[in-house]
């Protein structure tokens, strides 16, 4: 048992640190600024008062990064409460009101009275790595499509019957549109040249692209007012779209050269349905380390694939999903689950056993990832890579 408990609310520029003894009584309160010098003159304060502290946050990222970074050096242990948690644990004090002081002290008291509270590990280097990579893919991904939807409306003024004809998410139709946006541009340029001009960018398909662009360009005669400076909006929305592809590339070759440098890359990738990009995200998701969930059933948990009971009264056996539980990690392993589909004929079988019991196709795919995780538990656990079937030893 600790002998003192230090509560902080975390802020981006500022933290309130409040530590409690047994009795809940307050040792320290102090708002200190998200600074090493600050940060370093509180922990001291804290230990100077006993050294056998345990530390408790509402967060776990971001401005709290300095924070963990320095405790984790100093060897302190450190509990996390959710903000959600905090928010319902303050309505059971005394009083409404709600100041920093008053949230560390939550968080403090909670820590004290709680035993269920998870302790935080830091992630090895290749995992902070992986999850900085893999989240600024998503962001960039997600920058992309709403770039992708200006452009599609920024042309929809223009020439709609180019914006029905294009695939905008593939590379040659953004390519072209670099290029020739308007339909006089396009039919003063004719097929030939526009094959040529895509070829000499290597985009795959060019002539059916070109004779494409032509043929609808054919059928849009009249100039629309403000055509010229639309156009140079399209050109411009189109090389941003080609822009967001480079860094996507980029980013996905420097995750997976750094996801073939964990020492547990090779057992994922085995995995079918589970390759470089997902298992990143993986690794990312839970830190590298297995063995702070305990079991294959924690992390399902922490997944959301393991179903909660909702039972009252005379009502039992009713379950339903979590509400809290890693996103990210559920949608690596619902991907992982339905590109097994295709590659791995266990998983087929599964999945098929699970639509004859009635299950749709959402339902089957979740339990088949539930099941996978089971897998990959094993897999991770024992250091194996997967086998479609158990090896079979030979007796002596």
């Amino acid at each position: 048992m600790p002998q003192i408990w230090a509560g902080v609310d975390i802020g981006k520029t500022h933290h309130h640190c409040v530590v409690i003894n047994t009795n809940g009584e307050r040792l320290l309160s102090r708002r200190v600024q998200n600074d090493e010098s600050d940060l370093l003159q509180l922990i001291g304060d804290v230990l100077a008062i006993s050294p056998d502290a345990l530390w408790a946050v509402d967060l776990n990222h971001g401005g709290a990064a300095l924070l963990l970074g320095l405790l984790v050096n100093h060897g302190q242990p450190v509990a996390y409460l959710t903000g959600f948690a905090v928010h319902r644990a303050s309505g059971t004090y005394r009083g409404e009101g709600k100041t920093d002081a008053k949230d560390a002290f939550v968080i403090a008291d909670q820590a004290r009275v709680r035993r269920d509270l998870g302790l935080l590990r830091p992630g090895d280097d290749i995992a902070v790595d992986l999850r900085t990579l893999t989240a600024r893919r998503l962001d960039v991904v997600f920058d992309r499509t709403r770039q992708i939807n200006r452009l599609r409306a920024q042309l929809l003024e223009i020439f709609p019957g180019l914006e029905r004809a294009l695939d905008l998410t593939l590379k040659g139709p953004v390519m072209l549109l670099t290029g020739y946006q308007s339909p006089a541009a396009i039919r003063r340029a004719g097929v030939r040249r526009i094959e040529t001009w895509l070829k000499n960018r290597k985009v795959r398909g060019a002539a059916t692209l070109a004779r494409t662009a032509v043929e609808t360009a054919q059928g849009q005669l009249t100039a629309l007012p403000g055509e010229k400076l639309a156009a140079a909006m399209v050109a411009r929305l189109a090389k941003a779209v080609m822009d967001l592809d480079a860094e996507i590339a980029e980013l996905e070759t420097l995750i997976e050269a750094t996801f073939r440098q964990h020492p547990h890359a090779e057992v994922i990738r085995s995995l079918p349905g589970m390759g470089p990009r997902l298992g990143a995200e993986f690794i990312a998701a839970t830190g590298g380390d297995l063995a702070v969930f305990g079991s294959s059933d924690r992390l399902a948990g922490f997944a959301g694939l393991a179903p909660q009971p909702r039972d009252s009264g005379r009502v039992s056996g009713n379950l339903r999903r979590p509400k809290r539980y890693h996103r990210g990690l559920l949608r690596t392993l619902y991907l992982s689950a339905m590109v097994s589909l295709q590659c791995c004929p266990a998983s087929k079988a599964y999945y098929d056993r699970k639509r004859r019991e009635g299950k749709g196709h959402k339902q089957a795919l979740l339990a088949l990832a539930r099941r996978r995780v089971n897998v990959l538990w094993a897999m991770i656990r024992d250091g194996e890579c997967y086998h479609e079937t158990p090896p079979v030893t030979l007796a002596a």
